[in-house]
């Protein structure tokens, strides 16, 4: 005969699951019945136009047109008038010094100004200004919709064979790009023209831990676990703001992309591994920055959220990938 203490335990045990199950069925249901189609990408009528150099409105072109640079660079902007310029500085010394090497290679960097309440787009069109519009171009949306949003509207007004996100701060040495093109070009032969190059501060992460308090290490555990276990297997640093797409992966990734924040390189990595893009993870070289717009807590419970989200949503159906999407 079972004792009772046993039962308990048993009972217990029995209870737990049912209710881990209930929750999860509810928190699925929830996902589902609050999931939004593939959003469209509304633009403003001021957010289809740009200034050029003299001031003067000219319409922003579109990434479905044929690539007429060899690289893009897409830098979003929230509140950066003060860390901007150390990064527009750099990239544009390195940029400017490489087409002097080389005077085949063209680019240009698109400044996305996401509704930012400082002085952001005028400290960019100084660069617009000196450089030139066909090499600085500057966004401004009319409201924040966060830096997924933010490079999704710079990538879908790029004229680059190659796009390369980079973040406002700086944080990443721009001269690592070479690491990233070495890394996409050893991925050949690229499916359909498709192939992603993730800059990754993993091999950075025994001097970050050491700089963090045990409770950012916690969490950072914690949501690097709920990347590798609801969404994306074998990138050990998703949220590295320096990535490099071939034209063709971008167009194929942003226009399934719905997470428009700080979750979106996960969503976007979830798309590329979904329609086979092979992905390298190159290590970079990597600075904090002060000035970050995440707030320890609350925006790591953010992206967790985001993340089981992701998972659910792709899982029951609300979202959907077709291998034959293009985009919208």
């Amino acid at each position: 005969m079972v004792s009772l203490p046993l039962q308990l335990v048993v009972l217990g045990a029995v209870l737990g699951a049912a209710l881990a199950a209930a929750a999860l069925i509810l928190v699925s249901f929830v996902a589902f019945i609050t999931a939004m189609e593939l959003p469209v990408l509304h633009q403003h009528e001021e957010e289809k136009f740009f200034l050029n150099a003299r001031g003067q409105k000219e319409t922003l072109p579109s990434i479905r047109d044929s690539p007429t640079k060899q690289l893009s660079v897409v830098v979003p902007s929230y509140n950066e008038e003060k860390r901007l310029p150390v990064m527009m500085d750099e990239a544009l010394g390195y940029l400017e010094e490489r087409q002097k090497q080389d005077p085949t290679f063209t680019y240009e960097v698109i400044v996305v100004d996401d509704g930012s309440k400082d002085q952001t787009s005028k400290v960019a069109f100084k660069y617009c200004q000196k450089y030139g519009s066909d090499k600085v171009r500057v966004i401004t949306l009319v409201k924040n919709r966060g830096k997924g949003g933010a490079v999704k509207m710079g990538v879908f007004s790029s004229r680059g064979e190659n796009i390369l996100m980079a973040d406002a701060d700086g944080a990443t040495k721009f001269r690592d790009i070479e690491k990233l093109e070495k890394g996409l070009n050893d991925l050949q032969p690229w499916p359909d023209q498709m192939a992603i190059a993730c800059g990754s501060r993993a091999h950075l992460k025994k001097d970050s831990i050491a700089q963090r308090s045990y409770f950012r290490t916690l969490l950072m555990y914690g949501f690097h676990f709920l990347v590798w276990f609801l969404c994306v297997k074998g990138i050990r640093d998703t949220q590295c703001g320096f990535k490099l797409l071939t034209r063709e992966a971008a167009s194929r990734t942003f226009s399934s992309l719905h997470i428009e924040r700080w979750a979106f390189d996960v969503e976007l990595l979830y798309i590329a591994q979904f329609f086979k893009i092979p992905i390298a993870e190159i290590a970079v070289n990597w600075t904090e920055i002060e000035g970050s717009k995440l707030v320890p807590f609350w925006s790591w419970l953010q992206m967790g959220k985001d993340l089981l989200f992701i998972r659910l949503r792709y899982m029951t159906g609300a979202w959907r990938l077709e291998q034959t999407r293009k985009m919208n």
